[in-house]
């Protein structure tokens, strides 16, 4: 096996430490051909999909790819921006904003980038980039606050599979959840509060995560665990009384069960039960994106609506904010703890130089 090498690799090169936020990733077009090739990498990753191979294979080409594609091209169509999908964009503005920020704290020896776990800019592309430019220590900060295996586990194979083709590998420190980060709860409770400002408050605010199968939790993924002491933290922050907020699953797919309360089902009752007003914040997403925009947003809005509810509102997703940012900055500051360039290495850099001068 021949291991992949740096192109321009160089001894005096000046060595910087590499930062780089994931998101789970886009079609490139919001096409039924984009959406097929989207789909088809995203649904063959084991970590998304826990079923036999052979079984899963003949569901997904021969069923799933033929129909879900196209469907899946219009909803995004209703999303798309001139910038593309909302997720792509977002995630830019965030690694343009947290580069900004460690650039007037750290100068040129921190370099940051993202990329997306399926579709483009892909992760080994990315470190290609980052590890030319003269990356020799890596954080990886996957942008999903509550660790699940399907997400997050899904990154670490990502860079784990990568590296495994590599000549020479980084230091790497890698952010496995930031559930209950201070800093991550003050700023989903702050956007929260200013939309209280602007709008008031409803009978009951909703925190809708992304759902996974039932049986992830029963194998011990610790995702609905980290889900509720995101919401406890948020409802304590917010002054919440037990019966003003409530926890649900949202986006789920295929006929086993999945964690609940679902989403979708509760909004649908929420009339019958005197709740006329709700508010819907999705603390599992760092940028929103066709989960948010157009399921949550739309689709479950007409749930709610359509069952008798009076007054339905997303709350945005902390996006691009300073305070967003500044939480991000706080967990790569924290990471990089005790990473600081050794004197001898700037000594063996500086006589390189010096010998590639005399030649």
């Amino acid at each position: 096996m021949k291991y992949t090498g740096r192109q321009h690799f160089s001894h005096s090169q000046s060595k910087k430490i590499g930062v780089l936020i994931t998101n789970l990733g886009t079609p490139e077009q919001p096409t039924t051909r984009a959406l097929r090739s989207y789909l088809k990498e995203f649904l063959s990753d084991p970590r998304v999909i826990e079923v036999p191979r052979l079984l899963w294979w003949l569901i997904l080409n021969l069923v799933i790819l033929r129909i879900r594609p196209r469907r899946s091209a219009k909803a995004y169509e209703t999303v798309w921006t001139d910038e593309g999908s909302p997720l792509l964009a977002i995630t830019k503005a965030q690694a343009e904003a947290l580069s900004h920020k460690c650039k007037e704290a750290y100068g040129e020896d921190v370099i940051v980038d993202y990329a997306m776990r399926y579709g483009k800019p892909a992760i080994r592309d990315v470190l290609d980039s980052l590890f030319e430019r003269g990356a020799e220590k890596l954080i990886v900060l996957p942008l999903y606050p509550q660790y699940c295996a399907s997400t997050t586990g899904s990154t670490f194979d990502a860079i784990a599979s990568d590296f495994t083709q590599r000549r020479w590998l980084p230091e790497l420190r890698f952010v496995n959840h930031y559930h209950d980060h201070p800093p991550f709860i003050r700023a989903l409770a702050d956007k929260i509060r200013a939309h209280w400002d602007t709008h008031g408050r409803a009978d009951k605010l909703l925190f809708s995560y992304h759902g996974i199968p039932r049986r992830y939790l029963t194998n011990g993924d610790p995702y609905h665990c980290e889900c509720y002491k995101t919401s406890r933290l948020l409802a304590e922050e917010l002054a919440l009384k037990p019966d003003e907020y409530m926890t649900t699953f949202q986006s789920r797919f295929g006929r086993e069960e999945w964690l609940k309360p679902y989403t979708d089902e509760t909004l649908k009752a929420f009339p019958d039960q005197g709740v006329q007003s709700v508010q819907v914040c999705c603390p599992g997403f760092s940028a929103d994106c066709l989960e948010t925009i157009e399921e949550i947003g739309e689709e479950n809005r007409e749930y709610f609506m359509h069952a008798g509810g009076k007054r339905y509102e997303y709350i945005a997703a902390l996006n691009s904010d300073a305070s967003h940012i500044d939480m991000m900055f706080d967990l790569v500051r924290q990471n990089m703890h005790g990473w600081t360039l050794d004197k001898n290495d700037e000594q063996r850099a500086a006589l390189a130089r010096a010998l590639g001068a005399s030649q």
